[in-house]
């Protein structure tokens, strides 16, 4: 199966439907960038009108998450992840359409092909941008991926 854009956005549905309910929508993936947009609603706002700091977070984790996981599908192998350490900064109020971006499948590539080669686990970090409808970054989120390589 190759992963997709309509094809993560069913496995939210079933297996993170706390994304899927709050609008968290993959628009866009290939070998380098995914792309997930989400809407500011009232089902995902925090008390002050503005998009709750955890469902950006979910966003920006599955921009990272996927390229992960399409890169581990790529290679055929049995590679086990998961996040170790994120970091976040906020920098305007997030109303409208966020959209978030990851554009380091390149660094995914790297560690795969170095856990792959040394059967150490590996740790790799990816960075998504959320910018709204006016391109203005609103939040930075970091994700510390692990690989391993199952026996």
């Amino acid at each position: 199966m190759t992963i997709s854009p309509s094809k993560l956005n069913t496995y939210l549905l079933f297996k993170l439907p706390s994304a899927y309910f709050t609008g968290v929508r993959t628009k866009h993936i290939d070998d380098t960038t995914c792309v997930v947009s989400v809407k500011h609603r009232w089902i995902n706002q925090n008390p002050f009108k503005s998009m709750f700091w955890a469902v950006q977070g979910m966003a920006a984790e599955l921009t990272t998450g996927a390229l992960v996981m399409k890169k581990i599908r790529e290679r055929g192998k049995k590679i086990s992840m998961l996040v170790a350490n994120n970091n976040a900064t906020f920098t305007k109020k997030a109303t409208g359409r966020i959209t978030f971006t990851c554009e380091e499948g390149h660094k995914i590539d790297e560690a795969i092909d170095k856990a792959i080669s040394t059967g150490e686990g590996q740790t790799v970090w990816l960075s998504a941008n959320g910018v709204n409808k006016d391109g203005v970054e609103v939040s930075s989120f970091n994700f510390e991926w692990t690989l391993k390589v199952k026996s």
